[in-house]
């Protein structure tokens, strides 16, 4: 249940009267706990705390946490005890027996089959079916895992012990205990050492994430055997014992053994569910302690780049197509409508911006910045970042076919509407001609003009007097009648093509009560940068105050401006760091003057 990362709701701590009936319950759930020892799981005055946690397949979970380590979860209004609280009382809750590699395939998402149970000759400990029991392993006491029992002891003995054992629901290096410590399980000697062993190790199927059958017993006959066999699961289980000995890291003995658990936690998580993890993981982060509300509304690219990206825990890397959502703006619209987190807007055609954040959303509110998460290495400092990252979209001219032209399109299968670059124009126009033999028997530089060449781009005054057009012509009067459009190819994402010329980043300079200047700059969403990063930019660079204001008549866009006439540094800092093409960029020509006062 546990194997995969899980979602925290929210963290609270326990009050008193919840602490008295949390006691209750584990008293009525474990009657072998004595009141010392439910004192000691539930004390009145330390530190408990109630997490509400969603499993990765949507479970709704309890943890109490007792100075930060898991001692209890609840599921489906049943208790269950953790391994840390188990491993102080061992003797807590009946408990099945296997070989130490079993464990491993318990660790990846499997369950315990019976084959692979090691029965004492006490025999199988006496469950009902659904009773909460534990597993340890051969020659330590101390339990590796909890579960249910998927039968009764008798239909486990009058099925020959064939089939499912125990349902494991959490694991000694599962991510509940991940949530704790990470302690590794004490040494508890064994008071029964003898075992009846059915065979060799032969192959035990695995549950819900099994691949292959592991350990079954195949008849230990003699002493000498038993002995030889107990040192060999010893020492396996030494081996188990020394993976995650540390706090932040798994420090196995052999690399043959952490090979065989990096294996199986691949196995247990498919590479999109890890990314889609991954991602919501960023989005919490990075709304958490990365976004302020002064910086809305912002460009989900750069909210993507400069803040998400950022929130990546080191050696990862966010990589959207490798999600299930592929696209971000899937993505965002999955954390509005089904998390209520945001709020998104599209800027202009093909922009869009996040608005708005719920920032008492719950699931916000309980987000925990992950351990393994620290702070890039190359730390840069305020706005400064977006001058790194930011990658300046390709722009590339094109021209739609009209109503006029249609009939001129029509051979090639181009109805109204369509859009086509300047070379594609050519290539159609030219064929139609030689298509249409047009091409002027004696000077071939010029076309005949056909009815069709008169209709479309000749106008009423010109019908009597034109009979031909020269090459070039032809072609400037074609792409004169076509509409204007434009496609922006931002870095990483789909093309976008807008009708009309490219609307260029506009400069300019305003006088303020007193003759103060201001500079104001507009439309810097048109090109994917966000305004609120460039105000930041310049006014660490030119330390004079800047604000953004609402563009009047277009929705949710806004303008900079930054006091004094700062035209140079906005043009170095859009036309060097940013990258913009000068012809995009209208009013560097106001520049102040430079010269020599006299």
């Amino acid at each position: 249940m546990f194997t995969k990362a899980f979602r925290v709701k929210s963290n609270t701590v326990m009050k008193g009267s919840d602490r008295r009936k949390l006691k209750a319950d584990i008293s009525a759930a474990f009657p072998s706990l004595s009141a010392d020892d439910l004192n000691e799981l539930v004390p009145n005055k330390e530190e408990l705390n109630v997490v509400k946690i969603y499993a990765h397949k949507g479970d709704a979970v309890i943890l109490y946490a007792l100075h930060k380590n898991p001692v209890f979860f609840q599921l489906e209004k049943q208790l269950y005890p953790t391994v840390y609280t188990l491993w102080r009382y061992p003797d807590l809750l009946p408990a099945f027996t296997t070989w130490a590699p079993v464990v491993q395939k318990l660790i990846g998402g499997a369950d315990l089959m019976l084959p692979g149970v090691v029965v004492s000759s006490a025999g199988l400990p006496d469950v009902k079916k659904g009773d909460c029991c534990a597993i340890n392993i051969v020659s330590n006491r101390a339990p590796v895992a909890v579960g249910t029992a998927a039968l009764s002891s008798s239909d486990m003995r009058s099925s020959g012990l064939k089939g499912k054992g125990v349902t494991v629901l959490h694991t000694y290096m599962d991510q509940l205990w991940a949530f704790g410590d990470k302690t590794a399980p004490p040494v508890i000697p064994v008071t029964d050492t003898s075992v009846q062993a059915d065979g060799e190790m032969d192959g035990v199927e695995c549950g819900e994430g099994g691949e292959e059958e592991v350990m079954k017993n195949e008849g230990v006959e003699s002493e000498g055997q038993l002995g030889s066999e107990m040192a060999a699961v010893e020492s396996s289980c030494q081996s188990l014992q020394d993976l995650n000995l540390g706090e932040q890291e798994q420090e196995v003995e052999t690399e043959e053994a952490k090979e065989e658990v990096q294996e199986e936690e691949k196995d247990s998580r498919s590479p999109q569910e890890q990314m889609d993890s991954l991602l919501f993981q960023c989005f919490l982060h990075a709304l958490k302690s990365k976004v302020k509300k002064s910086e809305l509304p912002l460009l989900t690219g750069t909210f993507l780049r400069k803040h998400m990206a950022s929130c990546c825990p080191r050696g990862k890397h966010l990589d959207i197509k490798k999600s299930s959502y592929k696209k971000l703006s899937k993505f965002l619209q999955t954390m509005q409508k089904e998390h209520s987190l945001i709020r998104v807007k599209e800027l202009s055609k093909g922009v869009d911006s996040i608005v708005e954040v719920d920032w008492k959303n719950p699931e916000l509110c309980s987000f925990c910045v992950p351990d393994d998460w620290e702070p890039p290495e190359e730390s840069v400092e305020e706005g400064e970042n977006c001058e790194v990252s930011y990658q300046p979209p390709e722009i590339t001219p094109l021209y739609g076919i009209t109503a006029r032209l249609e009939p001129l399109f029509h051979e090639a299968q181009k109805k109204k509407g369509s859009v086509l670059q300047a070379s594609e124009v050519r290539t159609i126009v030219t064929d139609y001609v030689k298509k249409n033999e047009l091409v002027h028997e004696t000077n071939k530089s010029y076309v005949k003009v056909n009815p069709v060449l008169c209709d479309c781009l000749l106008e009423k005054s010109e019908y009597q007097e034109v009979e031909v057009l020269k090459w070039d012509d032809l072609f400037s009067r074609t792409l004169s009648r076509m509409q204007a459009c434009h496609q922006l190819q931002f870095p990483g994402q789909a093309p976008v093509v807008r009708k009309g010329q490219v609307e260029s980043i506009d400069i300019t300079v305003a006088s303020r009560g007193s003759n103060k200047k201001v500079t104001i700059i507009k439309n810097l969403e048109g090109f994917g940068i966000d305004p609120a990063v460039v105000a930041d930019t310049l006014q660490h660079r030119v330390q004079a105050s800047s604000v953004l204001h609402d563009v009047p008549g277009a929705k949710d866009r806004q303008l900079v401006q930054i006091q004094g006439n700062q035209v140079q540094h906005v043009g170095r800092l859009l036309l060097e760091q940013y990258q913009i093409p000068r012809k995009y960029i209208q009013g560097l020509d106001k520049a102040p003057k430079t010269g020599k006062k006299k």
